[in-house]
């Protein structure tokens, strides 16, 4: 697992304030890590479309893919 990845599972982790009766703990959230997954994909689809040239052909392809993988993970740009 790359230090990214690591980054991302500790954004979607939050601490649980310890009680009398539990101690300290950790609550992690699985579709908060996903979806900061899929937006770090879709960041890294936005940083090829920036070094497209002018050519609108090809930045309606990247486009597209950004909507299509958005839309697949029913996530919003």
């Amino acid at each position: 697992m790359n230090k990214r990845i690591r980054l991302l599972a500790e954004q979607a982790t939050t601490r649980i304030e310890p009680t009398a009766t539990s101690g300290e703990g950790w609550i992690f959230d699985k579709e908060k890590f996903a979806e900061l997954i899929v937006q770090e994909c879709l960041a890294q689809v936005a940083r090829v479309d920036d070094m497209l040239e002018d050519e609108p052909a090809q930045h309606a392809a990247v486009a597209w893919v950004a909507s299509s993988i958005a839309d697949h993970f029913g996530v919003e740009q």
